[in-house]
């Protein structure tokens, strides 16, 4: 029995996970789908205060409360920067991390170094009227749904993460990337992790979302993670 730690995107809640973490469940695996501060199913909590660290937090935090020692981590888009900082921090007790369709940062970089000028302009002119927080790209006339989708606060896109050493720890490595759908952001980490040898990547025909698109490929791919 492994102890899988799913870490979920922007804008959106863990519900994006239903059915994987239904899927390790059932084969016999124990599943801890963060929830971070504002967003999904704690959209309540939601304020333009909100940073990187305050959601790297609440991972370690829930990691800590669930007694969980040793474990898989896998974020799926922004949360590729989560579980990046829960990395930096816990990589000494990760047995393999999985960046699904995700945004892999380097040391000292953020979201916004990592991204373009549409992105960019979009995170600064949609939170005009909402000043800190962002509405979802590309959607348009933006009305939350409580619990569900909502803004994202800006700070958690400009702070930028530190590496300590303990993510080098971590001994199996996957990048995963949906390669059904433009324009994505995420090539650029496929085809730089693709070439090193302390990387596992796959690609997926599938949207952004893997988990709903292709939901047996990527549960092997998780299970794989545990033998």
């Amino acid at each position: 029995m492994a102890n899988y730690v799913l870490v979920h995107g922007a804008w959106g809640g863990g519900q994006g996970y239903d059915r994987t973490a239904e899927d390790l469940r059932a084969a016999g695996h124990d599943v801890l789908v963060a929830r971070l501060r504002g967003l999904g199913s704690r959209s309540d909590e939601l304020h333009p205060g909100i940073t990187l660290t305050d959601h790297i937090d609440d991972v370690c935090d829930q990691v800590a409360q669930a007694g969980i020692d040793r474990f898989i981590l896998a974020g799926h888009s922004y949360g590729g920067m989560v579980v990046t900082g829960v990395a930096a921090r816990l990589g000494g007790r990760i047995d393999a991390i999985a960046y699904i369709d995700a945004f892999f940062p380097g040391d000292g970089q953020s979201l916004w170094d990592i991204t373009g000028a549409f992105e960019h302009a979009w995170y600064i002119d949609s939170q005009k009227f909402t000043p800190g927080l962002v509405a979802p790209i590309g959607s348009v006339d933006f009305e939350p749904v409580p619990g569900m989708v909502g803004r994202h606060p800006l700070l958690t896109l400009t702070e930028a993460v530190r590496y300590t050493g303990e993510e080098a720890k971590i001994p199996r490595r996957i990048y995963i990337f949906a390669n059904d759908w433009q324009p994505t952001p995420f090539a650029r980490f496929h085809d730089q992790l693709r070439g090193d040898p302390a990387w596992e990547c796959h690609e997926s025909k599938a949207s952004h979302f893997v988990m709903a698109d292709q939901p047996e490929q990527l549960l092997a791919i998780l299970l794989g993670l545990a033998a």
